[in-house]
């Protein structure tokens, strides 16, 4: 039960966050939600009258999370392999911090994927446009590998997210604990960050 001193609207939501991440909206109801707020179903459903306009908050809560600091990346005024290795950074701080976002984004995606490309309209404008500017530059120059920014943003986000993903297996796997899996992690991260810079920046170009 959360703590009862927060104003209620910020416990439901902190509940539901916590429950939808859990369940998903399936298999979520007002009833789990209330219990976890340790409120009555009545006075949640003031605040926010249906399950679906309390989740539709913490999605876009969520989806802001998950793309804005990206956003912020994107549009620094800051050289390219500084700018990759920031976005790696910032992508695996934040899973790292929620690590159920991934699939909790990718749930609703197929649940209902015209939510979700309203709300990465940004982040997919600016990818294809100051990002991949940036690129081309580079590109020219000869000091990047010829790739387009989509491909470099998949390779961060592929690589990153797949642990937390398949966290489960992994520590199924190789028997980890909660400790040896977040050392796991911190060290892949490394491993992650020099392999995607070696093959955009240290590379033969072509005679």
């Amino acid at each position: 039960m959360l703590c009862s001193s927060k104003p209620t609207e910020d416990r439901i939501k902190e509940a539901a966050k916590e429950v939808f991440m859990e369940k998903g909206f399936d298999g979520t109801t007002t009833r789990d939600i209330a219990k976890v707020a340790g409120i009555n179903s009545a006075l949640m459903n003031y605040y926010f009258r249906s399950k679906e306009k309390l989740f539709h908050s913490i999605f876009t809560d969520m989806c802001g999370l998950f793309f804005e600091g990206m956003i912020q990346m994107f549009n620094s005024n800051i050289p390219l392999r500084e700018k990759i290795e920031a976005l790696i950074d910032h992508e695996y701080t934040m899973m790292r911090e929620n690590p159920r976002i991934s699939i909790f984004i990718m749930n609703e995606l197929h649940r209902n994927p015209e939510r979700l490309s309203q709300l990465i309209g940004p982040t997919k404008r600016i990818i294809e446009d100051s990002f991949q500017k940036q690129i081309d530059e580079a590109v020219a120059a000869g000091t990047i590998r010829n790739v387009n920014a989509q491909h470099v943003f998949m390779m961060i986000i592929a690589n990153i997210q797949f642990p937390f993903i398949s966290k489960p297996v992994l520590q199924l796997t190789w028997n980890m604990n909660e400790e040896t899996f977040a050392l796991f992690c911190d060290q892949h991260i490394k491993l992650i960050k020099e392999s995607i810079c070696s093959y955009l920046f240290e590379f033969q170009p072509a005679c």
